[in-house]
């Protein structure tokens, strides 16, 4: 079974003596993973960096075996930010968490484009905000809506403002901002600390708890960087 495609490295682990096994997330076929002979040589090595964007040829004798990928660099995604720990620590948290909720083989291009939009997005001032808008769409686009524009308060205008809502058997303070679905002009470490903290507590609460799922350090890490 041979095609391509276009793709995000996901996680890379070691496979024998000079080749590792990948997760991609691929625009047509979704999350796969593959063998990547020569994967520890200098030349491959220094592009299969997590969140990279791929261009992959994959072979498999048929749909119930562990293909083998050809790959090339289309764009270095995460050697630009390698002296940026909060960026860095971004792109960790967001491949690793979609390394681990999205199905195997199902494509998904709603959340690819979202995916790729923010990784595009990611120099600009506010990519933390935009960041936090991928996790909530991500969660939708997983099958929870938490419908938050039902608690939307029409005569509050402050983004800002926090209101306790109550999803489920859950409550969560929740910034007005991501209830109106506005990007807020101002914003600072405890209105971000706020926002992670809610969103990350929406993916544990619905899809890693329920599971046993480990959940990233990434993200854990880099919420505290807006402590």
């Amino acid at each position: 079974m041979n095609w391509e495609d276009e793709c995000y490295l996901l996680s890379k682990r070691k496979f024998r003596e000079n080749a590792n096994i990948i997760n991609v997330f691929s625009k047509n076929r979704g999350k796969v993973s593959g063998v990547v002979y020569g994967g520890n040589s200098r030349k491959i090595k220094n592009y299969l960096q997590i969140s990279n964007k791929l261009y992959i040829n994959h072979n498999a004798k048929n749909e119930n075996r562990l293909g083998y990928f050809k790959t090339e660099l289309v764009k270095p995604i995460s050697p630009l930010y390698f002296n940026d720990k909060k960026r860095s620590s971004a792109l960790l948290s967001i491949s690793s968490i979609l390394n681990v909720l999205l199905p195997d083989s199902q494509p998904n291009k709603s959340i690819y484009n979202s995916f790729e939009e923010f990784i595009n997005s990611i120099n600009l001032e506010n990519w933390i905000i935009l960041y936090i808008f991928f996790e909530l769409n991500l969660i939708k686009e997983l099958g929870y809506d938490p419908n938050l524009s039902e608690y939307n308060d029409k005569n509050s205008v402050d983004l800002s403002k926090i209101a306790k809502v109550k999803i489920d058997t859950f409550t969560y303070e929740v910034p007005e901002y991501l209830i109106k679905k506005k990007l807020p002009k101002v914003f600072d470490n405890n209105l971000i600390k706020k926002s992670l903290y809610f969103t990350r507590n929406i993916i544990q609460n619905r899809f890693f708890i329920p599971y046993n799922l480990p959940f990233p350090k990434s993200r854990i890490l880099l919420e505290n960087y807006f402590l």
